[in-house]
């Protein structure tokens, strides 16, 4: 991937045929408000002291989609920006800074961007010679790079420097020769990898560190009705990196605020602020690079909020979410906790009351979100072991306090108890010999980082976020798959769904009333496909391999494999598999419907 879009003028769209002539044709198209650049140094243009035009140009800008490995940026102009785009790229492609700055083609029907190199994969027939395959290729002025030894007289060519769209044209008079079966330029996409990634164990049961893991809340099950579209988190934290490869999805951020600094720009400004990052991930991370977040398809509305506790800044946060399409409101923040191991510590007993600014802002966003229907607003119950009841935010009766669940199915030793939690959702833990407490089974939750050396981490992801900070936006990961659901929900409806959708667990520790209720698990760890399922959603009609026409998180789940193995076993015998996989889909679903049912009847408050 050495030589990539140059900046010439199109003058018509480009094709790809794949599969030969007769091939299927990938249709691209221009994006005017994206431009692809190359650094001259290093492998971004932001890395270093930024020469003062160039900063000016990126901060009319904002990164989408990174190739560190070949020094090329996409940007996306700024609805803010008073620039035009081709403007901008004329500008950057003179820069001295830049080795090129050119337009960016996007897929025609899922307008994602689609770059191209200077190279070309050229296959002759099999009868061809090497020395007639060579002097085929010098003809057309190319240069071989390699020959490939997976198929016979098949080459990776480059086309002169400069080339540019070119490079499409040439592709396409080589394929209209008898003797090339394929041809087609060299096209580069941000590569697609599993939705729920292996250390995700709040996610799904799956294996860690050669342990098994079976404690989560149940989401890559719920994926199967629903990944949350159609729904929008508002995350109010620290800085929020939006650039984030896992916040880069076209339209995946919307109405970004920053209500501390009053402008439109939610991302982190010092050092310190990787905390909502890593929530932003929990909640709704898109799962296309390396980190799923519960409701991979909502969108993330990042409200950046620095400000001390009780402040004006605080209380608009809310009226903006309100105000802007949020449907949840994630907020893992609150008064300063105790030391959890420290039972002497003074601030356990620190009652801090809700302030009437705050408290009206979040009354504003329950009574007139989402049209009237009401936001529904999460707060994380508390690190420090005490009681939740002394916290005037979270234990406010309209939001939903979220402790902390471990791997094992237990109360996370830091986390908040009393009346006032409303449910469990997996988290890190600590090991308290004094408590009995042994090691976790993991480092803690696997979610998003800042990108670069700043956050948790050195790498753009964590294993080790936690506290009920990370069970929070879990939790409103999981009122997103609701409301995808039946966006028709009142938030109170949405509330009495997740407690009826709760999981008991720690039967004997958990100190249930009769009523259901634990002051260590409220009504107990969320179980998002029960919740899902309460809510209206079914399991999505299975086309062959795929759900609604998309590959199932873009992974081999077992319903693929069974096909795999039926179709390499019987392969003239493909439409009875196919039926025989409906039905055992239906029946699969009618099963759940029916425990379901049982569920709630089991849970119905008799009188006595």
């Amino acid at each position: 991937m050495e030589r990539w879009l140059g900046s010439e003028v199109l003058a018509h769209m480009p094709e790809v045929r794949y599969g030969g002539e007769n091939g299927k044709t990938l249709q691209l198209e221009v994006d005017p408000d994206l431009v692809v650049v190359r650094a001259r140094r290093g492998e971004s243009l932001r890395e270093g002291p930024v020469p003062g035009p160039e900063a000016t140009l990126l901060n009319e800008m904002e990164p989408i989609l990174s190739y560190p490995e070949a020094s090329v940026e996409v940007y996306r102009r700024r609805e803010r920006s008073s620039r035009s785009m081709e403007e901008m790229r004329k500008e950057l492609h003179e820069s001295p800074a830049t080795r090129f700055a050119g337009r960016v083609l996007v897929d025609e029907q899922s307008h994602k961007p689609v770059l191209y190199t200077e190279n070309l994969f050229v296959k002759f027939r099999d009868g061809k010679s090497r020395d007639q395959c060579l002097a085929v290729l010098r003809e057309a002025g190319l240069t071989v790079k390699r020959e490939l030894p997976y198929a016979t007289n098949a080459y990776f060519v480059a086309a002169p420097e400069g080339t540019g769209l070119s490079i499409f044209d040439i592709a396409n008079e080589l394929l209209k020769r008898e003797d090339v079966e394929y041809c087609h330029p060299e096209l580069v996409r941000p590569l697609g990898r599993r939705a729920i990634f292996s250390q995700q164990w709040h996610l799904k049961a799956t294996t860690v560190n050669n342990q098994w893991v079976n404690a989560s809340a149940n989401i890559e099950a719920a994926h199967n009705i629903t990944e949350g579209e159609g729904v929008t988190i508002a995350v109010i934290d620290t800085g929020i990196d939006i650039d984030h490869e896992e916040f880069s999805h076209r339209d995946k951020v919307v109405a970004p605020r920053d209500t501390t600094a009053n402008d439109a720009n939610p991302r982190p400004s010092r050092r310190a602020e990787k905390h909502g990052t890593a929530c932003a991930g929990v909640a709704c991370g898109d799962g296309r690079f390396g980190a799923s977040g519960v409701a991979p398809r909502a969108k993330l509305m990042p409200i950046r909020m620095i400000s001390q506790l009780g402040s004006q800044a605080e209380a608009e946060a809310f009226y903006w979410a309100a105000e802007n399409g949020a449907d949840i409101i994630s907020c893992s923040w609150g008064p300063e906790d105790g030391y959890w191991k420290d039972g002497k510590d003074p601030l356990h007993d620190m009652k801090v009351p809700l302030p009437d600014s705050t408290r009206l802002a979040i009354d504003y966003a329950v009574t007139n979100g989402r049209s009237g229907l009401g936001c529904v607003v999460f707060f994380a119950a508390g690190n420090g072991n005490e009681s939740v009841d002394n916290d005037g935010y979270a234990s406010y009766d309209r939001v939903l306090a979220v402790a902390a669940c471990n791997d094992r199915g237990r109360r996370s030793v830091y986390s908040d108890c009393g009346e006032a939690i409303f449910c469990a959702f997996p988290s890190n833990d600590f090991p308290w010999a004094k408590e009995g407490r042994p090691a976790p089974l993991t480092p803690g939750i696997w979610t998003t980082d800042r990108t670069g050396r700043v956050g948790y981490s050195d790498d753009d992801y964590t294993n080790s976020f936690g506290g009920t900070s990370s069970a929070c936006p879990g939790a409103a990961g999981v009122a997103a798959l609701v409301l995808s659901c039946n966006q028709s929900l009142r938030w109170d409806a949405v509330r009495d769904i997740m407690r009826r959708s709760c999981d008991r667990i720690d039967s004997e520790g958990g100190e249930y009333d009769a009523k259901g209720h634990s002051p260590r698990y409220g009504y107990g760890r969320l179980n998002a496909e029960k919740a899902a399922r309460s809510a209206g959603g079914q399991t999505r009609r299975v086309h062959g391999r795929r759900v609604h026409g998309r590959r199932v998180h873009g992974r081999s789940t077992p319903r693929d494999d069974d096909l795999d193995l039926m179709e390499a076993a019987y392969d003239g015998t493909r439409e009875q598999a196919t039926r025989e996989l409906l039905l055992a889909t239906l029946l699969a679903a009618q099963a759940a419907q029916i425990q379901d049912l049982r569920e709630r009847v089991a849970q119905l408050e008799l009188p006595g």
